[in-house]
């Protein structure tokens, strides 16, 4: 692991050793964070003049960093917006990710894409997403084998065990579906999290996480 600043200035680690796509950003705040994505975001829109699809996460972690996203003065209208994953209820019950994301998008005027088996699956511009202590990104949990050649798009599958705070069968991405992405983010919060990230990166473990950054070759921007 080598360090270096960052383009933004912070202080960044980038694992040259076992996979130089990786880089690692401590200690950044939800408004920092949504700075670098609206960054992001901007060049995307700048670059092309058609719709600019993203992929993000549900949980806790995400919500406040797209709220104070969407304070950025964007063209909204231009973005569409995938969930990663979501739990299989109806989108106005409290556990569901896209009635959230469509509360806080929709009045911007970005659309927000209900995820389905049957839908098609377009590349995206930017894959973001989260991760449990037991490794698992979107809904691709340790006990599903997630499997970076599985031939479906989009999976709907049960965790085991299944969260006790949310005892629902998920809809998910793909790790093939994720990995057709211009580049990968990741947000992360606490030590425990961050070892079992830090583990995955030097590929010390098989989990999810570690299988899809494994096979990454875009570059992957890691918040902690």
């Amino acid at each position: 692991m080598q360090g270096r600043l960052s383009p933004w200035g912070w202080a960044a680690f980038v694992y040259q050793d076992i996979m130089d796509n990786v880089t690692l950003i401590d200690g950044r705040s939800d408004g920092a964070i949504a700075d670098w994505l609206a960054t992001t975001l901007g060049k995307a829109l700048d670059e092309d003049e058609g719709p600019v699809t993203i992929t993000v996460p549900g949980g806790s972690t995400p919500f406040p960093i797209m709220a104070s996203l969407l304070e950025h003065d964007l063209d909204w209208t231009r973005l569409v917006v995938w969930p990663g994953d979501d739990r299989v209820v109806p989108e106005d019950h409290a556990a569901s990710n896209t009635g959230k994301l469509r509360d806080l998008f929709e009045p911007a005027g970005a659309e927000v894409v209900t995820l389905s088996e049957m839908e098609a699956v377009p590349r995206f511009t930017l894959a973001w997403l989260g991760m449990g202590a037991d490794g698992h990104i979107a809904s691709l949990f340790p006990n599903t084998d997630p499997q970076v050649d599985e031939p479906r798009q989009v999976v709907r599958q049960t965790p085991d065990p299944l969260p006790p705070e949310a005892p629902f069968d998920r809809i998910s991405l793909t790790m093939p579906a994720l990995l057709a992405s211009d580049q990968l983010v990741f947000v992360i919060r606490g030590d425990e999290k961050r070892d079992v990230l830090e583990q995955a990166i030097a590929g010390e473990s098989d989990l999810p996480v570690a299988r899809l950054l494994a096979a990454s070759r875009q570059p992957v921007t890691c918040f902690t």
